[in-house]
């Protein structure tokens, strides 16, 4: 879409929720989304891979020493550990998606939100909950690929997050995932309006061009 009013450096969207709310598949779903010029940055992380998932699907899996000798050689605008393993958020990869001009959506917890937020780094944040915590050990459960020791630390990592939630400028209850998406398409267009999205240069070439 053609917006010469906006500028070109892409805005960003950090979404987090606890393990089980769907916040990894509303982000891929909302990056191939029309109409939007937005791209879900893909993280590092130190966990194996699940059946289901492949390299840059939905990370990019390394071991812990290569996570370890990115992070010290300052290659992550944020990381965390989380369930016993490392995510972090690679610079590189944002400013690859940035220099093509596109909006960057954040899959992440909120330890790297804050840590993101606290550094003074402009974007959006939303928080995704579930229904109910019944709800989410529900949607744990149905995954298969958990066992019930992880499950249990899981809920109740899932408390700890949900704490955070006032951290963020939205909050979105993802009970119905088509719902949920439509919602969270609706804070990332409201997003591209604010008035630090707007080119200035553009203003006052097409308003302010006779003063």
């Amino acid at each position: 879409m053609d917006t010469p009013y906006r500028k070109k450096q892409g805005m960003l969207f950090i979404v987090s929720a606890p393990s089980g709310a769907g916040k990894t598949t509303l982000c891929k779903d909302l990056s191939g989304a029309e109409g939007l010029t937005l791209s879900h940055s893909v993280s590092h992380t130190t966990r194996k891979p699940r059946p289901d998932e492949r390299e840059g699907d939905p990370y990019y899996f390394v071991t812990e020493s290569e996570f370890l000798a990115l992070r010290d050689s300052g290659g992550f605008v944020e990381w965390a550990t989380v369930h016993g393993n490392y995510y972090g958020t690679s610079k590189a990869e944002l400013d690859r998606l940035f220099s093509m001009g596109r909006d960057v959506i954040l899959d992440i917890d909120t330890q790297g939100a804050r840590k993101i937020k606290d550094s003074g780094i402009s974007g959006t944040f939303i928080f995704i909950l579930p229904p109910s915590m019944e709800e989410l050990e529900r949607r744990l459960r149905g995954r298969n690929s958990n066992d019930e020791a992880d499950i249990k630390i899981r809920l109740a990592r899932a408390v700890e997050e949900i704490r955070e939630y006032r951290m963020y400028d939205y909050v979105i209850v993802n009970q119905n995932l088509l719902n949920a998406l439509n919602e969270l398409k609706s804070v990332v267009i409201a997003g591209k309006t604010r008035l630090e999205s707007l080119d200035e240069v553009w203003v006052d070439t097409n308003f302010f061009k006779s003063e």
